[in-house]
């Protein structure tokens, strides 16, 4: 049943006032049943995340991105919505909701939520109604229902496949027990996909986003942004590898051309709010260039470069990536973004920590020292490029992957399903380390829901803080500099340095010069005329050279 707030506060009573925002924000991503357990049944909650809100202000972050809270069944840790006007009663209620967006604006800090469109959950009114009524049901064009191939209807209606493996179809069956249409689920067969065709879709979305704007929101992050529509006739794909996110092709189903007709609307609702609402676009699409087209000036603010997510550390792939997100953003007038680690993927210091080559889902712990030492050195350069960046839950305390979680204990639906993506995204969901001790450390009172590892005391925000070669207090010093430095922050684009060795990045923007050794031996190096600012290890300028240690990145005042 859908949750009501009485007396409503001003939905811009205490949000920051509109200054482009957006353009230059750091955006923390919690993940809610991870981050802080604020009544000690051992899921994290927004209690939690409440009471929290002050380390992330400390932390010097702009704005929270918050993955889903509503109503589910949780058959995909909450992305299959069963009411998106509700909280599921394990994160507590929209009182709760309401508390958290009004401290965090009294804090300074914005509140982004997910938004999912592309799917609800078979748990949602619409869905089970559809399967109640039967065959004939209106309810059924709001779903994709198709009858199936073969002599009798057993065969599914195309050949598409779900991202979580198998068929992208599970058959129904009829209230009189026969054997009935078959829906699509372009991820687990608990999360039909919604018919963008239907205009009553499109109206409750509508709906959806004033409940949530109206609540004081800043902004949304649309999962599956590139799915909404998919191609007249669901036609078949044949022989191709369709279970990639990111692939090189435009998909049937995925970054149709009529989705942005669908984010044309949602801006103009963004625009009818003060404080500069934003929209988010996880969008995976086969190159930055159709990338740039969900943040045209009419259509959404920002979306994820899962080009850059997925580069390793090496100058030359670097220096692409980034040149080419730059160079696709500017015609629109977006800013780019950046972003290392999320709740899908491995965390960056375990994927720098392996050889190249093995993609963003990895099950090697590899070289812990050396995946920190680049992380570090990834972060600083991240937070100098110019834009927007977005910040994963604990990578500010260096935390790796647990890659050693036993098959048990597991919960990510497409680890329990043949093919699909690799089901090892439990590692980088585990709970994060508040203190040294304690049954959870102090993530709450009851334990956990993940088990954490022996080793997370050490690397608690409790141990980090206050010792300068923390990689918490690196993150900190950062983000300080890139909030105060005028080089840094929004832009457009950065001027390379000539004469660079090979191997380092360098390049310079207003006053602000960035240096990056992503090779595994020092490297001689000019100084730049000016002091340093910070680095991700110790370093030592001498007499206008460095010796700048393996990968490493520094940043110059000039």
């Amino acid at each position: 049943m859908t949750q009501h707030l009485t007396a409503p506060a001003p939905a811009n009573e205490t949000t920051p006032g509109p200054t482009n925002w957006w353009r230059d924000a750091v955006i923390y991503q919690v993940y809610p049943r991870s981050f802080a357990d604020g009544n000690g049944d051992g899921m994290g909650d927004l209690a939690g995340v409440r009471a929290r809100l002050p380390y992330l202000r400390d932390l010097g972050v702009d704005a929270v991105w918050l993955s889903p809270f509503y109503a589910s069944p949780q058959a995909d840790a909450g992305y299959d919505v069963a009411d998106y006007r509700a909280i599921d009663p394990m994160f507590g209620t929209l009182l709760d909701a309401d508390g958290l967006i009004r401290d965090a604006h009294e804090l300074g800090l914005r509140i982004i939520t997910d938004v999912v469109p592309n799917h609800s959950s078979d748990q949602h009114e619409w869905f089970k109604r559809a399967i109640e009524e039967g065959p004939g049901s209106a309810l059924r064009d709001r779903y994709h229902f198709r009858p199936g191939k073969g002599a009798s209807g057993e065969l599914p209606p195309n050949d598409w496949e779900s991202v979580f493996g198998g068929p992208a179809w599970t058959r129904t069956t009829n209230p009189d027990g026969t054997e009935g249409d078959w829906y699509l689920h372009l991820f687990a067969p608990e999360q039909p996909d919604h018919n963008w065709e239907h205009p009553a879709v499109a109206d409750e979305f509508r709906s959806i986003l004033r409940f949530w704007l109206d609540m004081g929101v800043d902004g949304f992050r649309i999962d599956v942004a590139h799915g909404l529509v998919k191609a007249e006739g669901l036609p078949d794909l044949g022989t191709h590898d369709q279970l990639k996110l990111l692939g090189n092709d435009v998909m049937p189903f995925f970054d149709q051309d009529g989705v942005h007709a669908i984010y044309r609307a949602w801006r103009q609702i963004l625009d009818e709010y003060p404080g500069e609402r934003i929209g988010v676009a996880e969008a995976w699409t086969p190159t930055v260039e159709r990338t740039a087209n969900y943040v045209r000036p009419d259509e959404l603010h920002q979306a994820f470069n899962f080009q850059y997510l997925g580069t390793h550390w090496d100058a030359a792939a670097l220096r692409e990536v980034i040149d080419t997100s730059l160079d696709a953003m500017r015609p629109v007038g977006a800013p780019t973004t950046w972003v290392l680690s999320n709740h899908d993927v491995t965390r960056h210091a375990t994927r720098f920590a392996n050889p190249p080559g093995l993609g963003t889902q990895i099950r090697t712990a590899g070289d812990r020292e050396l995946g920190l030492r680049r992380a570090r050195a990834a972060t600083l350069l991240m937070l100098a490029l110019p834009g927007s960046a977005y910040v994963y839950q604990g990578e500010e305390l260096g935390l790796p992957d647990v890659t050693d979680l036993p098959d048990e204990v597991r919960q990510d639906p497409s680890f329990f399903r043949a093919a699909g993506q690799d089901g090892f995204r439990d590692g980088c969901r585990v709970p994060i380390p508040w203190t040294v001790g304690g049954s959870s450390y102090g993530f709450g009172t009851g334990g956990s829901w993940l088990p954490q590892p022996a080793t997370w005391g050490a690397l608690s925000v409790e141990a980090q803080t206050g010792d300068p070669a923390s990689t918490l207090e690196l993150y900190r010093s950062a983000l300080a500099v890139r909030r105060d430095h005028r080089g840094l922050g929004a832009g457009t684009g950065v001027s390379w340095l000539p004469d660079t060795p090979a191997g380092v990045l360098a390049f310079a923007r207003e006053g602000f010069v960035c240096t990056a050794n992503t090779t595994t031996e020092p490297v001689w190096i000019t100084v730049p005329d000016g002091r340093v600012l910070l680095s991700s290890c110790e370093v030592a300028p001498v007499d206008g050279q460095l010796d700048l240690p393996a990968d490493t990145t520094v940043w110059w005042a000039v």
